[in-house]
């Protein structure tokens, strides 16, 4: 060893090593190292303390450790005559918690092996402190987030594989910037290759914006696909353009309309299934409305020839909903003309001897007259419920269903029925949701809650779905759904659904969440109250952005299904100031406190401002 390697030892040693209880050590502080700072070579390096690193070595071993704490003992002499002051008398002490070594490949996380004791510790030359904060595996590609928070100047680029073909976990309070750090790291991926082909045809990103933060025309980046979606206006204000295009191929879709009639599984859903088939049948045929007519007609007259008039009368009423329009009461015309026979147990005609209807007689009511000038409703989904009350007039009066059971999933669909007409084009003839942009906003902000549960659902799953299919054809095919707020469809705790539905809503995106990688399909979620989403969903995420958290259970939640977290990072995140996140997760070798960059220019940022009272008040 040389004179300089002498000096430079003499200068970074800090201690040796007195403890070590698995991956806990204690490092007993050299005495003439409790400064705040070091001099060497004209420069001054900041001197070990909480939160800091430092290198272990074990023979050609060098293992890497943070400070997580730090106390002081006051040493026993055998005589007083061993220390000229009572300072020399106080060691310092560091609890260390072990995080990795320096292998072939440079820092690597884990342990390989423990120290022993007396093994002499050091502070990290720059090189080593860079290398531990190098976050960009070989073969990728960096992008800058920010910068350390403790090491004013070190840059933390990270690898856009490592962080994109992953699932992210942004969380924190209102008003900790957790909206700044989605916008920023989607704005520097779309920066890195927004002019490239292969990024645009390969990459599909589909943002669901709950608070319209997003919806600005040059947030993230110019060019994107907004949809400003709205449930307060009327029906007849809304253009096509303000809606989302959902075409009849892609609504009828037995998942899709599970999701939307809210059905259970072992009862609802077979009927859909069935009504769909039926749906499908009826539209191959080379004159869909014709055959419907004439089945729509013998179902009349199977109803009005019944013996049974409590089913009779609800049948009728289900033909009814098919058949009757705001112009037309079928109700008081139908029964003008025949009635009920108490004794025969069938309908009659009106005034006369108790006979059954002929043929000739059923044709002339206005039922059957009706079913003659039917018309296909433009709406796609007012269509698919016509289907629906048909197909359960024949399972009802065929005993293969009982009406209330399956009535009140037609019901669901019937109360959704305004609000999807409001949201959803159904009669758009574009098929692919990224044929503008491979960005596409949802802006939800004016959508009610009802439509906030089911549109990222909905839409969530059939792109999944399709992605799944598309991915065995290519497999350079990627897609990136983006769920911003997302306690608000992801929550565990609701208690305004119902229990078969939640778990349906929670199962879809668990499902996403576990297999998707091996179809390139990833989650990013931003929220700021992750206790309240489902802890199964929290510890499938890759890499975590962690914001300032105030509530007890948030943090608690986040330190139960974080793996990646150590002591002091979790400390840290109920003092963490605005735009200042610990970063965790498989991309980063140990979990670091970084300040989020600028984006620049600010036109990109995302619209989340609190509003300034003293300058909205001065005079």
């Amino acid at each position: 060893m040389n004179d300089k390697q002498t000096l430079k030892d003499s200068i970074f040693k800090i201690g040796r090593v007195i403890s070590v209880d698995g991956r806990l050590v204690k490092v007993k502080v050299d005495k003439t190292k409790n400064t705040s700072h070091l001099l060497y070579k004209g420069e001054l390096l900041k001197n070990i303390s909480v939160g800091g690193y430092i290198k272990i070595v074990k023979g050609f071993t060098k293992i890497i450790g943070k400070v997580e704490g730090e106390y002081i003992n006051e040493e026993k002499g055998v005589s007083n005559k061993e220390y000229t002051s009572d300072k020399q008398k106080i060691s310092r002490v560091l609890n260390v918690s072990l995080l990795g070594f320096f292998g072939e490949k440079g820092f690597e996380r884990g342990i390989k092996e423990l120290p022993l004791l007396d093994n002499e510790c050091f502070l990290l030359e720059n090189e080593e402190f860079s290398e531990v904060h190098h976050f960009v595996k070989t073969g990728d590609e960096p992008i800058t987030i920010g910068t350390l928070s403790l090491e004013k100047g070190q840059e933390i680029k990270i690898g856009i594989n490592s962080l994109f073909a992953s699932h992210i976990g942004i969380f924190g309070n209102t008003g900790s910037g957790k909206s700044y750090t989605l916008a920023k790291i989607y704005r520097e991926l779309f920066k890195k290759y927004e002019n490239g082909e292969n990024f645009k045809n390969n990459g599909m990103f589909l943002l669901f914006d709950f608070n319209g933060e997003y919806a600005g025309e040059k947030c993230i980046v110019e060019g994107k696909k907004i949809y400003n979606l709205t449930t307060k206006k009327e029906l007849q204000n809304i253009n096509d353009d303000e809606k989302f295009p959902l075409n009849e191929n892609d609504l009828i879709d037995i998942e899709l309309i599970s999701i939307l009639a809210n059905a259970t599984e072992k009862t609802q859903r077979p009927f859909l299934s069935r009504s769909l088939e039926f749906y499908k049948k009826v539209n191959a045929a080379d004159d869909a409305l014709d055959f419907f007519k004439n089945i729509l007609k013998k179902r009349i007259k199977e109803v009005l020839k019944m013996t049974d008039k409590d089913k009779a009368h609800i049948l009728i009423d289900y033909l009814k909903n098919i058949l009757e329009t705001p112009a037309s009461d079928i109700s008081e015309a139908l029964f003008a003309t025949i009635e009920w026979n108490n004794t025969n147990h069938h309908f009659m005609p009106r005034n006369e001897q108790s006979r059954e209807l002929t043929d000739n007689e059923i044709g002339s009511t206005v039922l059957y007259t009706s079913a003659d000038n039917y018309q296909f409703p433009q709406n796609v989904l007012t269509k698919v419920i016509h289907f629906l009350y048909l197909q359960l007039v024949f399972d009802v009066y065929n005993d293969k269903a009982q009406n209330e059971h399956i009535a009140p999933a037609i019901n669901k669909l019937k109360s959704k029925r305004k609000d999807i007409e409001k949201v959803l084009d159904t009669n758009s003839a574009q098929n692919d949701f990224f044929s503008e942009s491979n960005l596409v906003v949802l802006n939800l902000k004016d959508v009610n809650l009802e439509m906030r549960k089911t549109l990222p659902l909905l839409l969530s799953k059939k792109v999944y779905t399709e992605h799944k299919h598309k991915h065995n054809q290519d497999e350079k095919k990627f897609l990136n759904i983006i769920i911003d707020e997302a306690h608000n469809i992801l929550s565990k705790e609701s208690f305004r659904e119902a229990e078969s539905w939640k778990d349906y809503r929670l199962e879809t995106f668990e499902e996403i969440i576990k297999e998707g990688r091996k179809f390139g399909v990833f989650l990013t979620l931003a929220s700021q109250r992750p206790h309240d989403i489902s802890a199964t969903i929290i510890s499938q995420l890759h890499n975590y952005f962690l914001h300032r958290l105030i509530n007890n259970h948030d943090i608690i939640a986040v330190e139960r299904t974080i793996a990646y977290l150590d002591k002091l990072s979790v400390e840290y995140l109920s003092i963490l100031p605005t735009g200042t996140c610990v970063l965790a997760g498989l991309l980063a070798q140990v979990p670091v406190v970084v300040d989020i960059g600028k984006i620049e220019p600010k036109e990109h940022e995302p619209d989340n401002k609190t509003i300034d009272l003293v300058e909205n008040w001065k005079d």
